[in-house]
């Protein structure tokens, strides 16, 4: 079984930081691709950041320059690092990992339960 704990949300001010952190464990046998997504009220979820194996990255257009996303392979952990926040990042985030389980010939997509990020103006 594979697990994926957030932490790191909370409330902070415009134009403050905050680093959520995900660790991934259970049976694994390797993680493919990381990443973050969020879901703000009444919309749908979206891509934020990812991250590869290799350590390639892409982020959406909003967070680029503000946001970056950073793993550590040895901690099967992902990280993103928000910085410049404001209101309009307040979300539930969401982390999701590509993982390729002890016993299984394909990686499946995993998810996270979310950590929840408010900035106030």
């Amino acid at each position: 079984q594979v697990q994926l704990v957030e932490s790191g949300g909370g409330l902070v001010q415009a134009g403050g930081s905050l680093r959520l952190s995900c660790a991934v464990s259970g049976s694994i046998l390797s993680i493919n691709a990381m990443g973050w997504y969020r879901q703000a009220p009444g919309e749908q979820r979206e891509l934020v950041a990812a991250i590869t194996s290799g350590g390639s990255t892409n982020y959406a257009d909003s967070v680029k320059g503000r946001f970056t996303i950073s793993r550590d392979n040895a901690k099967n952990t992902v990280y993103l690092l928000m910085n410049s926040l404001n209101p309009e990042d307040t979300a539930v985030y969401y982390c999701k990992s590509v993982v390729l389980p002890l016993g299984y010939y394909y990686g499946m997509d995993y998810w996270g339960e979310g950590t929840l990020v408010t900035v106030s103006s």
